[in-house]
């Protein structure tokens, strides 16, 4: 299984509402890809990242949807993420 595929069904999980406590979606992978603004080891965006900790249950299980809506979107057209990511990394660069 693939991380993505882990990511999608922890994110199942969590917004079902089949954790006591929601965990934090946090890989320590801490690296915004430019192209999505998503950070590429929790598909949260910062400002996801930065109200973490101010979020009651109901909203952190939101972001946990959101993650795997993300996750789902990167496996089936990884490499749309990658060409994204790229252009913006070239336009970076000529500027």
């Amino acid at each position: 299984m693939s991380a993505i595929q882990r990511l999608v069904q922890r994110a199942r999980q969590v917004s079902a509402g089949r954790e006591a406590d929601v965990p934090s979606p946090c890989v320590s992978v801490c690296r915004v890809d430019p192209a999505t603004q998503w950070c590429d080891g929790c598909f949260r965006t910062l400002e996801e990242i930065a109200a973490w900790s101010r979020m009651d249950d109901d909203g952190k299980r939101e972001v946990w949807r959101t993650i795997g809506e993300r996750a789902l979107a990167m496996q089936v057209a990884p490499s749309s993420h990658d060409a994204l990511s790229q252009r913006q990394r070239e336009r970076e660069e000529n500027t």
